[in-house]
Parts: structure tokens; C-alpha cells; sequence
């Protein structure tokens, strides 16, 4: 186990796009700013948020994904194959809901867009001519003391957002495609690690899609069988991981978190025990701000030797959650799994895409100070 394995604090990964970088980027789009000019504003970005995260003392910290226009252009950005258009501030802008802290039904997946953010079939076989992470982490690892953790979006997304019904010329079955996803994204982490990069965070929120009966609903109408999708799944996230010793891997569930609204319903309950005893992670990022998450229950299928990071500080609202509440609950959930393998985080990204949720820069820098002040607190 790595002294990274047992950090009391964690962030999710993305951080609210400041208001200048959204200027530079409409500005860059539009022909207005040239690439050099825009990549010093990117990088003076870079350096606040990280400035930021250490100023309050996070264990770990991140670049705020501040380069991405969604958090899963991770991996669609990275590949060649896929029949995809490409996305701008204002196709994000566009796609925004307007109702807060309401369920939101993702609208147009089939629409022209990045791969992943979209349902996309492929027109060939899966390459990779980017590594967008490891952009990331040689950008933002000079300018950090803290170690710095990047993310991937995990193979099930992928797979979830993969059309194979149109992609059956270049990919017979869906397990070829996930063959190449789980290459190609080891490819990617291979790089990273060789970088120097020792936490890598792979976001797969389209887990509690098992747990909810419209996504199960939506699988089935597709022809899919969603356990064997569930099973298809596990697998793959474990042979990503495989064969990186001495790295930290953590694997973070959600459910939902565009605009301060969400997609899925339904608790952890009827995976958690294959979940956590399948996947070879070392922390399990899990929401835990709503009652959507049910109860710390399902916690004692986690392994001994694993570190379950409760995400208790909600990203979706400017309300900050009382620190004496918040050391309520991790004391409740020290009843299930002893308190020296647990730690506090935000329950997703801030800004999971560049329009981020309904909660300003001051309520963000708030809720990571709250998150180190209850971890003080219970760790001492």
C-alpha cells in the first residue's frame, strides 16, 4: 500500500471554468486569440486552481480539468476512429439543462458531437493520436507541491455511450471494441505513470446505471442484457489497472452532475459486492451527499485493503453542509468500515463541463475548505 492510498482528503477532478478562460476559449474558437495567447491564460488557470487546492490544504490536487469543455473528452479527444463532430463552448452551452436539483433525461445522445459525450458509432478501428491526461500532468506537475492525480473516463462509459448497432462492420462484437478501449487507455496510463503521475482517477458514473430502473430500461430496449453489460464492465476496468505497481488507482461513482441536476437514482446495494470485490482499485470515490445514495450499509463488502472515500460536500448547491454534520456522518459510516480507511471528498467535479453547476467560485473554495476542515477534525 502507498502513502497515496490513504489520503483523508480527495477532490473529484474538475474545478469551476473561471469567467476569463471561458472569454479566452469563445475568443480562441472564433479566431479572435491565437493558440500561443490563449495557452499562457490556460496555463495561468492551471496555476490558480492549483495554487487554490494547496492553499487549503487538499492532500492531493488537479489541474480543475480546466482544458476540457467536458470531463470525458479524456477519451474523446484521445482516439481516431469514431464518426464524431466536435464540440465548442456553445454546443455545451446548448445542451445545458436549466432546472436545478431536478432528474434530468441526457437529451440527443445520437446528435453530431465528441464521442462519449455522444452515443458514437465508429467508422474504423479505435487509435490513439492524443494523450489529453498526460497534457494535463506535464502542465500542471511543475507548478504543484502536492501530488497531482488525473483522470480517465473508465471503460464502461465508453461501452455505455458506444453505438455498436452502426459499428458492426469494424467491430463484430462489443467485447473487440472493448479490447481496443482497455488497450488504448493502458497506452494512455502506461504514459502517465512513466511521466511521473502516481494517483490516476478513472471516472466511471454510468455504474449506478445497474442500480436504475430507467437506464436498465433504456439497455434492454437497446437489445443489451445489463448484468452481462455489468460483468462486461468490471473485467475490463480490472485488466486496465493491471501492472502498474506502486501506483494509486481510484475509481469514482456518481450519479449525474450536469448543471446541479442528476440522471440516475437508485443505491449501491444490489452491485456493491461484486463492485468492490472484482475491482482492483485502491479508493472507491462514492456519492454520499443525497439520499439517493441510501445508507453506508452496502460498505461491508469492501476488502480490507481498500480506502472508501465518502463524497459528503455536495458540488450541486451553494448551501455548505455543516462541519459537525459532515463529522456525523463519517462517524456513521466508521461503524461499517473502520475509520482509518475511509476519507471525505466533494461528491462530484465542480464543473464536470465547462458550464459547471449553480454554485460560484466562492462557494466552490468554501465547500474544499470544509472538506479539509472535517478531515482535521476526524484524523487529527
Amino acid at each position: 500500500m502507498t502513502s497515496l492510498d490513504r489520503l483523508r482528503t480527495d477532490v473529484v477532478g474538475s474545478l469551476l471554468r473561471p469567467a476569463r478562460w471561458k472569454e479566452a476559449r469563445l475568443a480562441f474558437e472564433t479566431g479572435n486569440m491565437t493558440a500561443d495567447e490563449f495557452a499562457r491564460i490556460e496555463l495561468d488557470c492551471v496555476r490558480r486552481h492549483i495554487s487554490l487546492q494547496e492553499t487549503i490544504g487538499l492532500d492531493v490536487v488537479t489541474d480543475g480539468e480546466v482544458s476540457r469543455l467536458n470531463f470525458q473528452d479524456s477519451f474523446g479527444l484521445a482516439v481516431s476512429g469514431y464518426d464524431a463532430g466536435a464540440d465548442t463552448v456553445r454546443t455545451q452551452e446548448k445542451r445545458a439543462g436549466t432546472t436545478p436539483l431536478a432528474r434530468w433525461d441526457i437529451p440527443d445522445l445520437a446528435a453530431p458531437g465528441t464521442p462519449v459525450v455522444h452515443r458514437r458509432p465508429v467508422v474504423r478501428k479505435l487509435g490513439l493520436v492524443r494523450n489529453p491526461p498526460l497534457e494535463e500532468y506535464r502542465r500542471a506537475a511543475p507548478l504543484a507541491t502536492k501530488p497531482v492525480k488525473v483522470s480517465l473516463i473508465g471503460p464502461d462509459r465508453v461501452m455505455q455511450r458506444f453505438d455498436h448497432g452502426a459499428s458492426t462492420a469494424v467491430y463484430r462484437t462489443v467485447d473487440e471494441f472493448m479490447d481496443d478501449v482497455v488497450a488504448t487507455q493502458r497506452q494512455m496510463i502506461r504514459a502517465l505513470v512513466d511521466a511521473g503521475c502516481k494517483y490516476v482517477h478513472i471516472d466511471e458514473p454510468g455504474y449506478t446505471a445497474y442500480v436504475d430502473e430507467p437506464s436498465l430500461e433504456a439497455m434492454r430496449k437497446r437489445g443489451e442484457e445489463p448484468m452481462a453489460n455489468f460483468s462486461r464492465s468490471l473485467e475490463a476496468n480490472a485488466r486496465l489497472i493491471a501492472g502498474f505497481p506502486g501506483v494509486t488507482f481510484g475509481i469514482r461513482l456518481c450519479r449525474g452532475n450536469h448543471r446541479s441536476m442528476w440522471h440516475r437514482e437508485g443505491t449501491y446495494d444490489a452491485i456493491a459486492e461484486r463492485l468492490f470485490n472484482e475491482l482492483p482499485y485502491q479508493r472507491f470515490l462514492l456519492e454520499y451527499d443525497s439520499p439517493r445514495a441510501g445508507s453506508f450499509a452496502p460498505l461491508r463488502f469492501v476488502p480490507k485493503d481498500k480506502v472508501v472515500v465518502l463524497g459528503l460536500v455536495s458540488t450541486k448547491v451553494p448551501e455548505l453542509e455543516p462541519v459537525e454534520a459532515l463529522v456525523r456522518r463519517i462517524e456513521e459510516a466508521a461503524k461499517v468500515v473502520p475509520l482509518e480507511r475511509l476519507a471525505i471528498s466533494p461528491q462530484c467535479g465542480f464543473g464536470s463541463d465547462v458550464v459547471g453547476n449553480l454554485v460560484s467560485e466562492d462557494d466552490q473554495k468554501r465547500k474544499l475548505e470544509r472538506v479539509v476542515e472535517a478531515a482535521r477534525i476526524m484524523w487529527r
